[in-house]
């Protein structure tokens, strides 16, 4: 996927809450991901930037994010937590960079987009995006006149679907990646387990494949080498209309989400 000029791969690879970061982050670029998602909350930007560094692998020929949570929310504080982020990874510039959350209120968050919209236009960042945003956050950034963002990552597997907002993303261009695509490993409603054993493919292949015909952009996560491997190998086949089907009928709405799920943050 080429996005603002820059192609953005369309599987990605999560370190949420996986401290020791760069081994895992090696075992997935050897495994062929080249799109790392980290955060500032995560404490892993120095591990990724090693492990990035270690791999040997062009900087150009990968896609990094990162994200500042509500607490450091702010035009000033923004800009220094870019430059921290930059010197934690120990890289030139981050592909994408994301509000994690809505929680700082109206002003504040406004404030936050344009200096990461400052941070775009020196150089700093190439993609400027929002996560956990809903409908009326993105809203209030079309109406403040400033260009949409490049991307929204909100939760997204079949039991939270949150169709308003991936309605809202598409007839805007704002591209939508997909956190807890594995729904954190649980994976035994016996629809998913129907259609894993229908095309002899774990239950994470299938719901990391519904997630791409979607045309979201999924982040799957693991620390297991073997999982890693297993959880790239999914062009190789794909659902039929009844299988997406099937798996579009689990949506629960929000009380589907497993995570924090902030999008009707005030």
């Amino acid at each position: 996927m080429v996005h603002e000029g820059y192609p953005m791969p369309l599987l990605g690879f999560g370190v949420y809450q996986n401290d020791d970061a760069k081994p895992s982050v090696l075992e997935a670029l050897r495994a062929g991901y080249r799109h790392i998602d980290s955060a500032q909350m995560y404490r892993n930007e120095g591990a990724v930037g090693e492990a990035v560094k270690a791999s040997g692998i062009p900087r150009e020929e990968l896609f990094i994010t990162t994200k500042c949570n509500s607490t450091t929310h702010g035009y000033d504080s923004t800009l220094k937590g870019v430059d921290l982020s930059l010197a934690r990874f120990g890289f030139d510039y981050i592909d994408l960079f994301l509000i994690h959350d809505p929680f700082s209120g109206a002003e504040r968050r406004l404030a936050t987009y344009r200096a990461l919209l400052d941070a775009q236009a020196a150089g700093k960042i190439r993609s400027v995006g929002v996560s956990n945003y809903g409908v009326r956050h993105l809203n209030e950034i079309k109406n403040a006149g400033l260009p949409m963002p490049a991307v929204n990552q909100i939760e997204l597997h079949p039991f939270c679907q949150h169709r308003p907002i991936v309605e809202y993303c598409r007839a805007h261009s704002i591209v939508v990646q997909a956190y807890c695509p594995l729904i954190r490993g649980r994976m035994d409603h016996p629809v998913i387990q129907e259609v894993a054993r229908k095309h002899n493919r774990d239950p994470a292949q299938i719901l990391i494949r519904w997630s791409l015909q979607k045309g979201f952009v999924p982040l799957p996560k693991s620390v297991t080498p073997t999982r890693i491997r297993s959880n790239a190998i999914v062009y190789d086949f794909e659902l039929s209309p009844e299988d997406m089907g099937q798996l579009d009928s689990l949506d629960l709405g929000q009380e589907g989400a497993i995570l924090w799920n902030p999008v009707d943050a005030p």
